[in-house]
């Protein structure tokens, strides 16, 4: 099972999960062993609510092919079971993150004073490059 929220939890069942060999370098472990992790999540044929699939769905990430499935691969660690929860829980992130509402920005104007600062921290920046210039002895 994985928990994305207080109420939204996917079953096991529905991630499929492969352990294939990582790329990279060769090394002692790296020819023999399958410690990468494939993961694999059929967005329309979970049982995530619809509004959870909505927005999945309409996430620009190349993650996530064009059937609605996405597609994580794990292979920084060197065991299996750590690169397992990495993906399941790069799987977690993206969805929360699909669902997550942003606060919209509010405009603000900068206070007199602070515009003042501003321009005043500009002017002596400018005087002290001013004062790196070579002095020429036309004067």
């Amino acid at each position: 099972m994985l928990q994305i929220s207080n109420n939204v939890i996917i079953p096991e069942n529905e991630i499929e999960i492969s352990a294939v060999r990582s790329q990279g370098a060769g090394g002692q472990n790296v020819n023999k062993v399958a410690t990468a992790i494939h993961l694999r999540f059929d967005i329309k044929a979970s049982s995530l609510p619809d509004f959870y699939k909505e927005r999945l769905l309409k996430l620009k990430d190349k993650r996530i092919t064009q059937d609605g499935i996405i597609v994580i691969k794990s292979q920084e660690h060197r065991s299996q079971l750590q690169n397992k929860e990495e993906a399941l829980q790069r799987l977690q992130e993206l969805i929360k993150s699909a669902v997550a509402i942003q606060q919209k920005r509010k405009i603000t104007i900068p206070t007199r004073s602070s515009q003042l600062k501003r321009l005043e921290s500009k002017s002596k920046r400018s005087q002290i490059k001013a004062n790196r210039r070579q002095v020429s002895d036309d004067e």
